[in-house]
């Protein structure tokens, strides 16, 4: 569901999306994805989407009906230009070649074009297997190693910020920021900022603008996050 809203977001801006990764669910839904989205100031709007979302609903896989709650992470990650010093050291970097697990044609049943990244002292692991040749899997799994690595060195520096800026960070329920509930009535609330609209329709359908306003908003302004609770 939350594929589909960013997805639908990116084409009410323009922006263009490309899904470079999509591992499915042991059972249903997506275990992750890595979508690549080019556009005007693309990151600097999506980067006010980074946490834990949180989904309230009658799960369509219960035969009882029942009300569940489900989690999923967000991370944006600015994409590593060239002019960007991102230099990797391959002594610490495993690479992987395996077949493509999607579906398709006969090459991707016969040659393992797909390419897996470990980046050892941090622990990431990249995947790319869209593409039809290895070349350019490992041509896109490592702009996105280096992307994560960028994002690293941000996340040190914007700690750096919030230290001299004594910005006040509340403990809550892991690092949630925004709760979709379906059910039993209709709200969409971002628990930092407090914007809320009961359309959840529309905003699953990618009408976001408003709820990353508001947060980009409150980062501006210092503001901390707001103390409300998520209904349950």
């Amino acid at each position: 569901m939350l594929e589909r809203m960013y997805l639908r977001w990116c084409e009410r801006r323009r922006f263009k999306a490309d899904v470079l990764d999509w591992q499915p669910g042991e059972q249903a839904g997506i275990k992750s994805a890595t979508i690549q989205v080019t556009g005007r100031f693309a990151y600097g709007w999506l980067r006010a989407e980074r946490g834990v979302h949180r989904l309230v609903r009658i799960s369509p896989y219960d035969a009882q009906n029942r009300r569940q709650t489900t989690f999923a992470l967000v991370e944006v990650m600015p994409e590593a230009d060239d002019d960007v010093e991102i230099e990797l050291n391959w002594d610490e970097i495993r690479a992987d070649t395996f077949r493509s697990s999607g579906a398709g044609g006969q090459h991707v049943q016969k040659t393992e074009s797909a390419i897996r990244l470990t980046h050892l002292p941090t622990g990431i692991v990249v995947t790319c297997q869209n593409e039809r040749s290895a070349t350019q899997n490992r041509e896109l799994a490592i702009r996105v190693l280096k992307s994560r690595l960028l994002e690293i060195e941000l996340e040190k520096r914007e700690e750096e910020l919030r230290k001299i800026r004594g910005e006040h960070v509340t403990a809550g329920w892991g690092n949630q920021i925004r709760s979709y509930v379906l059910h039993p009535y209709q709200m969409v609330k971002d628990l930092r900022s407090g914007h809320e609209t009961s359309n959840t329709g529309a905003v699953l359908d990618g009408d976001l603008d408003a709820f990353m306003q508001a947060e980009l908003e409150r980062l501006a302004t210092g503001r901390p996050p707001s103390a409300d609770d998520a209904a349950d």
